[in-house]
């Protein structure tokens, strides 16, 4: 079992920055990580993931926004959120699959608004 904990989320302003952490109590370095978000009334949507290797990819959302990258000695996966707009706002999760087996952070609230 797996743990994940989200943290970093807050209130910003338009225009503003927020960095996301995800720490999980074993070891991730092989995994590709995911950062998803859901927006009330709203489905669940990716938002960037990170492989292994270190590739990535980002919904066309916040690509060029947003970044995410990993700390595998501390298997800490971050997502970096710059010029956030008010649709950015929603619960943030971090995700992984291990053997089948899905795992998901509590999430941590993101809200924009001036």
């Amino acid at each position: 079992q797996v743990q994940l904990v989200e943290s970093g989320g807050g209130l910003v302003q338009p225009g503003g920055s927020l960095r996301l952490s995800c720490a999980a109590s074993g070891s991730i370095s092989i995994y590709t990580m995911y950062w998803y978000r859901q927006a009330p009334g709203k489905q669940r949507e990716m938002v960037a993931r990170m492989g292994g290797s270190g590739s990535t990819y980002y919904a066309d959302s916040v690509k060029g926004r947003f970044t995410i990258s990993r700390d595998n000695a501390e298997n800490t996966v971050y997502l970096q959120m710059n010029s956030l707009k008010p649709e950015d706002t929603a619960m943030y999760y971090c995700t992984f699959v291990r053997l089948g087996v899905n795992y998901w952070g509590q999430g941590t609230q993101v809200t924009v608004s001036s």
